[in-house]
């Protein structure tokens, strides 16, 4: 974007000044013709070392104001993800059927956001992230219509230290295991290969009221904590929300979050365990419930997690286990173990394949069982844009207080819901494109 010019008037000299955001040659050259003007038109020489002395002031003020904005930026980034998706079996009134659909934010969730800096000294400096979520199909806000749904929080960093933030924050099951360690984070087959409605938080644990530490590396460790405030007076712990007479009352989330990650070469493993304190009060609400398994009201789902991965040639093959726990308003409890294992190759530059296989299954409140095989294609036409072929399949087995358990690809109930009554199935193919700026 051109600079926009301003004229400031000084008795005897008129000069044009360049806000500091111009290019610093620019400056130099406007300076120059000023002096050689003057130097054409004043006859005096007492005037001239007057203007000379002008000019040069500001064009020392203007060096200065550049180097001071020089030591702060702003980055406008965003993913626009797009698609044609298809499902075998999905519910309907009164069964299943086939679904063709356009789908958004698969391989990576539509969003765009502002990133900033600003140098304070000594290695410490200013920071903050504001990151909206979209559908690219309607253009509605993603998140439960919240502004900044993804993200939005400040804070100081240090290089040696770490950072320190406040607001609205990832948790350390999706910075650590989600992003490193799954099918979801480490191919294009994104949110239809995380775990069934991310009970297990990889990918959309997203903590309000948080005050967040993420250390630096050291010799390759990385680790860090959070907690996120309810926000509630007399509900430190959070609140469930409540309606009595047709009149409903907002509850609050209480959550907190740790995690470990090294680091070395090729290798990388790292841990995470996060607890939210009646998930279903915070706004937008966390996702608690499983395809046709009622996990009830929950007062409390805490999940822990290990990953792995290692590199080798253009190979990357990765492996993860969470166990996630429900325990609900009743005081009953579930549990649901998830394991999966993968890997990527690089054939070319530009094209990349991915292949991962998942079993997750409930126990105590219910027997149900879920398999999933995941393959994906990935070609890249520029850095910042790519293009990509989907085939998923999942079985479900099991039942629930007598009733069969139903399939579910990906991580919400919107991509596809469950396969509907009568069938265990589903079969999705995808073929989408991804723009990052």
């Amino acid at each position: 974007m051109q600079a926009r010019r301003k004229r400031c008037h000084i008795p005897f000299l008129s000069v044009r000044y360049i806000p500091p955001v111009a290019a610093t040659g620019q400056r130099v050259r406007r300076a120059a013709d000023d002096i050689n003007h003057i130097a054409n038109h004043r006859s005096s020489e007492k005037v001239l070392n007057k203007n000379l002395l002008a000019t040069a002031a500001l064009a020392s003020f203007a060096a200065f104001a550049s180097t001071a904005h020089a030591q702060s930026n702003v980055t406008l980034y965003g993913i626009i993800d797009a698609g044609i998706s298809y499902v075998n079996n999905s519910a309907t009134r009164t069964g299943s059927d086939h679904l063709f659909k356009y789908d958004d934010g698969v391989a990576q969730g539509s969003r765009w956001g502002l990133r900033g800096t600003e140098d304070l000294g000594g290695g410490l400096k200013a920071i903050f992230v504001l990151e909206n979520g979209f559908n690219s199909g309607n253009g509605t806000l993603g998140q439960g219509g919240a502004m900044f749904g993804r993200q939005a929080y400040v804070g100081l960093a240090k290089n040696d230290a770490g950072s320190l933030t406040f607001g609205r924050q990832y948790s350390f099951s999706t910075d650590y295991l989600g992003a490193n360690y799954s099918i979801g984070g480490q191919t294009v087959a994104g949110n239809y290969a995380y775990h069934i409605n991310d009970v297990d938080q990889l990918t959309s644990s997203r903590i309000n009221n948080a005050v967040k530490f993420s250390s630096a590396s050291f010799y390759g460790v990385t680790f860090g904590g959070m907690y996120g405030f309810s926000n509630q007076a007399g509900a430190f712990a959070g609140s469930p929300t409540t309606t009595t007479g047709g009149v409903t009352t907002q509850g609050s989330s209480r959550a907190y979050s740790f995690g470990l990650n090294y680091k070395l070469g090729s290798f990388g493993i790292g841990a995470a365990y996060t607890d939210i304190r009646f998930p279903g009060s915070s706004t937008p609400a966390f996702s608690t419930a499983m395809a046709n398994v009622a996990t009830g009201g929950n007062k409390d789902l805490s999940t822990f997690g290990i990953g792995a991965n290692y590199a080798f040639g253009g190979a990357t093959v990765f492996g993860l286990w969470t166990n996630t726990r429900f325990e609900s308003t009743t005081g009953a409890t579930s549990k649901l173990n998830a394991y999966e294992a993968g890997g990527k190759y690089a054939f070319t530059p530009a094209l990349t394949g991915g292949l991962g296989y998942t079993y997750m299954k409930l126990t105590d409140a219910a027997d149900g069982k879920w398999q999933q095989v995941d393959a994906s294609v990935d070609y890249a036409l520029s850095k910042r844009t790519d293009v990509y072929l989907l085939g998923i399949y999942q079985h479900a087995s099991g039942s629930n207080n007598g009733v069969d358990v139903q399939a579910q690809i990906g991580s919400s109930t919107s991509y596809f819901g469950t396969s509907g009554t009568g069938s265990n199935n589903q079969v999705a193919v995808r073929i989408g494109m991804r723009h990052k700026f």
